[in-house]
């Protein structure tokens, strides 16, 4: 959509076209608050946006799952579409409902995915953080949103179109492949989800949390710290706990002289002790 008044629009014209290169009103400073086209609006949140400095934006889209294996002039066509958003701490940045046209990647911070229960108790369904991706299922689907999405920590995303992904799509069908693969990951993760709901106690779960970056390193001999990465009540909602049960949890493995919890600092004493606890 090409905006008619072109330059000689003001901020007091009450304008609501979509964000236009060719519009005085779009071509904001950085930083500046502005009501986000169409991704966050109804959630009456207003965050700066703008288009991302090319090369910054086509470096950190390589480092993407999705797009590692595109060429330069492809990831110069999907930066060139690339909005940048800056989301603030607490910042709800789309709800549940709301229309999806197209899917955000985090350059840094945290952006929690959940839903609230007509009683008012949140689940947490994922936590995605830098070089994740989130709303591409939504966005394939063209559904609305499914869950609500808010900031924990200050985050620079960039929100890419449906658009662009679609001319891309058109053009080279081994990023369809790629995508369906993140997807499929995606799912699997849920599915491996219920099964820890299903058949592990609330006590393997904790340990599997606080071992899921150990295990990958291997490194399972020798005391390590951790940072939460997340306050105790959303890893709790993430782990399907209540928070009093997550910190019974942490108070009885203290007990047992497995970890050390300090704050959001959790020193795991004895990795390898810890992970017999996991039955495996």
């Amino acid at each position: 959509m090409t905006c008619g008044r072109r330059g000689a629009c003001h901020e007091s014209s009450g304008c609501r076209a979509p964000a236009n290169p060719s519009c005085a009103r779009s071509r904001r400073e950085a930083g500046a608050p502005a009501r986000s086209a169409g991704f966050a609006s109804s959630a009456g949140a207003r965050s700066a946006f703008g288009r991302a400095p090319k090369v910054v934006t086509q470096t950190f889209l390589s480092t993407l799952a999705l797009f590692h294996e595109l060429d330069s002039d492809e990831l110069d066509r999907i930066a060139a579409g690339t909005t940048e958003l800056r989301v603030p701490k607490g910042r709800i940045l789309f709800r549940r409902g709301d229309s999806c046209v197209g899917f955000h990647a985090v350059m840094y911070g945290q952006i929690k995915l959940g839903f609230v229960s007509p009683r008012g108790n949140e689940k947490v369904i994922e936590i995605f953080g830098p070089g994740q991706s989130f709303g591409e299922a939504a966005m394939f689907l063209d559904r609305t949103y499914p869950v609500n999405a808010e900031c924990l920590a200050d985050a620079l995303l960039l929100h890419i179109p449906k658009s662009t992904i679609d001319a891309e799509l058109a053009r080279d069908p081994r990023l369809a492949r790629r995508m369906v693969a993140g997807l499929s990951r995606r799912l699997m993760g849920l599915v491996h989800d219920v099964e820890a709901y299903s058949l592990r106690s609330g006590a393997q779960r904790v340990i599997g949390y606080l071992l899921r970056d150990l295990d990958s390193r291997g490194e399972l001999s020798s005391p390590m710290r951790i940072v939460l990465d997340a306050s105790k009540g959303v890893i709790a909602s993430r782990l399907n706990l209540t928070p009093e049960h997550f910190s019974r949890i942490l108070g009885e493995l203290s007990h047992e002289d497995l970890i050390e919890v300090r704050g959001a600092e959790i020193t795991i004493l004895d990795p390898r002790r810890l992970r017999g606890f996991l039955g495996a």
